[in-house]
């Protein structure tokens, strides 16, 4: 009885095969004979479905690498933000001209790049502001209890002729002198001493510390307690 059922089911299964061997056989020469009056459309359906898969591809690719630069900024953003002015101390001088140059792309800044070395100018980043004026950046990381003098600011006047940009800014770890922060203000020149950057370090953006240049500094207690934690 058992062979007897296999053997059926074998017969069935070698019947549908020559049925379907034999609906495609029909299809083929179907094909054949009326091809010149369907090859437009079967064509065209390729082309048409063809296109739609590249397109498809292409808004998923697009979709993608979209995706991943919004979460590379925002990574950047919040590795930028948590760096502690402490952190930044430990740089060297050139980390911290890459610092300045990260903070200016977040902002929107464009064409920024770091031209600090020998012979640059009195310039260490470039760049060009959202809204369209350049940028020129001379960065000072210093100890803390070091003070910027007029000299160094004079030096970025300077840069700031060769380069022809629209507006200076002078990045420091540690504080203007009054002499140098009354020059800057003179000459329009950002003053970003170590209290701004570390509002600019935690989200600020440049432009918005424009409106307290100058300022921030704090009273004489405030330049007080600056001596005992930074020793002078």
């Amino acid at each position: 009885m058992a062979r007897r059922g296999r053997g059926a089911v074998a017969r069935r299964r070698r019947a549908r095969l020559k049925a379907g061997a034999a609906g495609g056989g029909v299809a083929l020469v179907l094909l054949v004979v009326f091809w010149s009056a369907v090859w437009p459309y079967g064509t065209g359906a390729l082309v048409v479905g063809g296109a739609g898969a590249a397109g498809w591809w292409l808004w998923r690719t697009d979709r993608f690498l979209r995706r991943g630069d919004r979460l590379w900024r925002q990574e950047e953003q919040v590795r930028a933000g948590r760096r502690s002015l402490a952190e930044v101390d430990a740089m060297s001088g050139t980390e911290f001209e890459d610092l300045v140059a990260q903070l200016c792309r977040r902002d929107g800044c464009t064409q920024v790049r770091r031209v600090g070395g020998a012979n640059d100018n009195g310039a260490d980043v470039v760049g060009r502001l959202p809204d369209g004026r350049t940028l020129v950046i001379q960065c000072k990381r210093y100890a803390p209890n070091r003070t910027i003098p007029s000299r160094e600011l004079r030096d970025l006047l300077g840069a700031r002729v060769h380069f022809g940009a629209d507006l200076a800014v002078f990045v420091t770890t540690t504080r203007f002198s009054r002499p140098s922060e009354d020059f800057a203000l003179r000459n329009g020149i950002l003053a970003v001493h170590r209290d701004l950057l570390g509002l600019w370090n935690n989200g600020a953006s440049l432009l918005s510390l424009s409106p307290v240049n100058g300022r921030g500094q704090g009273d004489s207690r405030h330049r007080s307690r600056w001596t005992r934690t930074y020793g002078k």
